[in-house]
């Protein structure tokens, strides 16, 4: 998803606003957010080894030697490129798979891909998908799930809300999502409503970064964006004074860890090691490292119902 000479986010912001002063409109490219400020991550050399956690790893995940994850790297500060280079994942996701592979004696390799195409390659591919994927019937139905986070959705508008906006009636306005979130059929269903109602449809702008989705509504090319609360919290600090929310938090559900449907003892192993995290403190400080802790949960789910 994120392109692979990305700029920190902040600086994407800048070229995205320059350019839009230029030619009085922007295509915002795919871009990836820098680390929040006073944030370092948490460091997961510290993760020690758990013997009897790491001897029921499966024999081919062992020989390997490496879990591999898949992960959209545009989704800050979940999971997203930074560091020296511009190029290291990170994020509070980054970190929690880290420790996971840490715990099961495991090498972690976090491996950038387009949201959309991660379920489908696990098993193949990657053994898990860490993406902030929040856990739904639909999404249920193909992978297992380990829950390991609570998140909502929550809107955003540029400072001062100069549309006058309300989330009641968003009919005839530009609505920044990214493709293949919850927040996608969310919009598409409000769209609906309006023409219902004899309405304007909301032209739904559904793009494959979060960062391009954030970096246009800075621009102005929307009116408006959607996506988990987290990463609206986190594009509100990281753009100035530019954003404001836009109403409450809701829909909060929580946000699995997947793995591949064929693959249940992978997944019950994966709950497990959550779970020794969660009970050993690992959780809680990769979490406050990265200002998150308010979406930390108390035990960790293979397959929770949807919602609970």
């Amino acid at each position: 998803m994120p392109s692979s000479s990305s700029l920190p986010f902040k600086l994407a912001v800048a070229a995205a606003m320059a350019s839009l002063a230029l030619s009085g409109c922007s295509t915002a490219s795919q871009s990836n957010a820098s680390t929040p400020s006073g944030t370092t991550g948490f460091e997961a050399s510290t993760v020690s080894q758990d013997e009897a956690l790491a001897a029921l790893v499966p024999a081919d995940l062992k020989a390997k030697g490496t879990l591999t994850v898949g992960s959209d790297t545009s989704y800050a500060p979940a999971e997203f490129l930074g560091g020296d280079d511009g190029q290291t994942p990170q994020g509070y996701d980054v970190d929690l798979a880290k420790a996971i592979g840490a715990t099961l004696g495991l090498t972690t390799e976090v491996a950038t891909s387009e949201f959309t195409g991660i379920l489908p390659a696990l098993g193949t591919k990657y053994d898990l998908g860490i993406s902030s994927f929040t856990i739904n019937p639909e999404r249920s139905k193909t992978v297992n799930f380990v829950s390991y986070f609570n998140a909502g959705t929550q809107w955003a508008v540029l400072k001062g809300n100069p549309g006058g906006l309300t989330l009641e009636d968003l009919c005839g306005k530009r609505v920044g999502v990214q493709t293949g979130t919850v927040q996608d059929p969310d919009v598409a269903e409000r769209s609906k409503v309006c023409v219902a109602d004899g309405k304007e449809a909301i032209e739904v702008i559904s793009l494959k970064s979060q960062t391009d989705v954030t970096t246009r509504l800075v621009n102005g090319g929307i009116d408006a964006m959607a996506a988990d609360s987290p990463v609206t919290g986190y594009a509100l600090s990281q753009t100035g004074d530019s954003l404001e929310n836009l109403g409450e938090v809701y829909d909060g559900a929580k946000q699995g860890i997947a793995v591949a449907k064929s693959d249940k003892e992978l997944a019950e192993l994966v709950g497990k090691v959550v779970n020794k995290l969660i009970s050993d403190g690992t959780y809680a400080k990769i979490l406050e490292s990265w200002s998150n802790s308010d979406g930390a949960i108390v035990k960790a789910q293979v397959n929770p119902e949807s919602g609970s």
